[in-house]
């Protein structure tokens, strides 16, 4: 009779769940999945960290530097990053002249107004590399009273804009502020 009443019980009761149950076998499925993933993370991680700039490269990418030496119509050359850099302290001339171009015929037309920062316009600050192929160009030479580049002739204006020649842009504009009026910040 034991038998009996086991029996009945077995067939009343819930199906509990065993090693063949499939809600049981997709947790299993899913928890491993997630450590696995879990894994992967902790070893990609260091690798992945370690691409980052080291500290010594991090301190290199700003540089200040002092302007009040530069005096009216002169050009200095820094090295900010590896790559030099046109500093040049334009004389009102040049500033006209510039403004005179903006709507001059251009490869890669930018107003004056776009290439220096408001209330520093006698300051341009440019990456000292033709855009052709990285030659560094010399002032005060060309047509338009900029740079020519002696490679293969591009020249540029006062506002280091692309006028004449092979390179497609303009000299580029790095990322500087004025920390005051006599000191600039690159980078």
């Amino acid at each position: 009779m034991s038998f009996k009443v086991a029996d009945s019980l077995a067939q009343a009761a819930p199906a509990m769940d065993g090693p063949d149950d499939p809600g049981r076998r997709d947790f299993i499925h899913i928890a491993a999945a997630a450590a696995a993933v879990g894994g992967v993370a902790m070893v990609a991680w260091p690798l992945i960290d370690q691409l980052n700039p080291a500290a010594d490269t991090l301190a290199l990418a700003s540089l200040e530097y002092d302007i009040s030496k530069i005096a009216l119509g002169q050009e200095v050359t820094i090295s900010w990053r590896k790559q030099p850099v046109f500093i040049r302290h334009r004389t009102p001339a040049e500033i006209a002249r510039a403004r005179a171009d903006d709507n001059a015929p251009m490869k890669d037309p930018a107003p004056d107004s776009a290439r220096v920062k408001p209330g520093h316009e006698q300051w341009l600050i440019v990456l000292a590399s033709c855009t052709h192929l990285g030659c560094v160009p010399t002032f005060g030479e060309g047509d338009y009273g900029g740079w020519l580049c002696p490679c293969h002739g591009s020249q540029y204006d006062t506002a280091a804009r692309i006028r004449k020649g092979p390179a497609p842009l303009n000299l580029v504009l790095p990322d500087y502020t004025f920390l005051s009026d006599t000191k600039v910040k690159i980078g």
